[in-house]
């Protein structure tokens, strides 16, 4: 389920996530992305645009610069907009998505997982495509449907009830839980012996939702299926978005990082980095 393709000791296992290049701001953040070496990889954790043609755009000027890069979608990318030309739905889309990644040399949830030999390495690098079942509820409800009510009575409803059809499948739930099973079968298969680098647009556990500023958004965030992946995949460390709140945080001793751009009205709020970069492998501390 591994292939591996060379690093130089030199370079760096990088990530960045909800880049949202429909945003003229964060396009020209895009433009600036670069490696520090030609041997460096790129994480994508998903969220790049929502029309084909920018996607399209972002993976083709990242791949470009890094020596590889490795996808997986965000909520966004799956949305049908009415704008954009391609109006494939659910699970076409999806495989549209890949079949454009692959165009451009771009690794893929669908591909073999590629082994990272360089510094922190070896370390098998997966890109996970998950979804949510709406098991993140907030406190006090017990089924999707007080959740969903309380989200409605809050006014804090995910634009994916409207844009991200989950065809063929009844339900995003259901699609979510046929590609849990799968991603598991997956990931049981990799080298026991090699840590995994577990890269997913949706957190793998609840926790960092916990301080969403609106709680009624964690049921969009994420499946409770996956609550011991990084456990019992040997995770090195778990990259992920979705949030908009770049941190680390530790959970079982795991590495958890939050790696979005973001939108600019929230950058706007933060220091600004050297880097949008993060990275992932070596990893130090920050001081």
């Amino acid at each position: 389920m591994a292939w591996v393709k060379t690093a130089d000791a030199a370079g760096k296992l990088l990530a960045v996530s909800d880049l949202h290049v429909a945003y003229l701001e964060n396009r020209q953040v895009v433009e600036q992305l670069r490696p520090e070496s030609d041997a460096d990889w790129l994480l994508v954790a998903g969220d790049v645009g929502e029309v084909m043609a920018d996607v399209e755009w972002a993976l083709a000027l990242l791949a470009s610069r890094f020596a590889n890069v490795v996808w997986t979608p965000g909520n966004h990318e799956l949305w049908t907009p009415p704008d954009d030309p391609v109006q494939l739905r659910g699970e076409q889309r999806y495989q549209k998505l890949i079949e454009l990644c692959r165009t451009l040399g771009v690794t893929t949830p669908e591909d073999p997982y590629p082994v990272w030999d360089g510094a922190g390495g070896p370390v098998t690098v997966a890109p996970l495509f998950l979804l949510y079942d709406y098991t993140f509820r907030p406190d006090g409800t017990f089924t999707k449907q007080q959740a969903l009510a309380r989200a409605h009575e809050a006014g804090v409803v995910c634009t994916d009830e409207y844009m991200l059809h989950p065809d063929p499948y009844p339900s995003r739930e259901a699609w979510c839980r046929a590609r849990v099973a799968l991603t598991e079968q997956r990931l049981a298969a990799c080298d026991p012996a090699l840590p995994t680098v577990l890269v997913s647009h949706w957190p793998l556990v609840r926790e960092p939702t916990r301080i969403l500023r609106y709680p009624e958004f964690a049921q969009w965030c994420g499946t409770e299926l996956t609550a011991d992946w990084h456990a019992r995949f040997n995770a090195a460390a778990s990259v992920y978005g979705h949030l908009h709140i770049p941190r680390v945080t530790y959970h079982d001793g795991v590495r958890f990082q939050e790696v979005s751009l973001g939108y600019p009205r929230e950058r706007r709020r933060w220091p600004v980095p050297r880097s949008w970069l993060r990275t992932v492998l070596p990893y130090a501390e920050p001081e």
